[in-house]
């Protein structure tokens, strides 16, 4: 048996999602709070990803241009995912672009203008940090005996490396 074996409910009568776990409130309160943070960086990382794509110009703006939107829609998929997840274990998550704003870490970039290789270097160094707030996140849900998230994390741990990966391929020779 868990740490916690009971399940945790909010009150329906006070107008609170109820949603049943067996992780006690305090793990679902980290987790989700954690949940809520990697939301708002994925949201960040892929809004940039698409500036980044939407103002790709050069030699190779046809395979960069290309490489970024899929990289976007990898990143857009895991945000359903991610907010999904938080609920799951009854947990809430961003409910506006404010609230992204005021959690994320992935910094924004408001240039009118990014050379094709910083573009993508800045990706690169995005992405890195991202896989840095999964594995911290990771560690958290392990704490929290949470092996549904551990797994999921694992798979956007894998899936943002390969980013990394690419744009870092990407840019070597530049």
């Amino acid at each position: 048996m868990r740490k916690s074996d009971t399940i945790q409910t909010k009150d329906r009568a006070n107008g609170d999602l109820a949603t049943p776990t067996d992780l006690n409130r305090d793990a679902v309160e980290e987790i989700s709070n954690e949940l809520r943070r990697l939301l708002a960086d994925a949201f960040a990382l892929y809004v940039k990803t698409k500036n980044f794509h939407w103002h790709m110009s050069g030699h190779h703006f046809r395979d960069y241009h290309l490489l970024l939107d899929e990289q976007g829609e990898q990143i857009f998929a895991m945000t359903d995912d991610i907010a999904e997840r938080a609920r799951k274990i009854g947990g809430t998550t961003l409910h506006s672009i404010g609230e992204i704003a005021r959690n994320q870490r992935i910094r924004d970039n408001n240039a009118e203008f990014v050379a094709p290789k910083e573009m993508l270097a800045e990706l690169c160094g995005d992405n890195k940090q991202l896989t840095h707030f999964l594995r911290s996140t990771h560690d958290l849900c392990d704490r929290h005996d949470d092996s549904a998230t551990t797994s999921l994390i694992e798979n956007w741990i894998d899936e943002t490396e390969r980013r990394t990966w690419f744009l870092f391929e990407t840019i070597r020779d530049l």
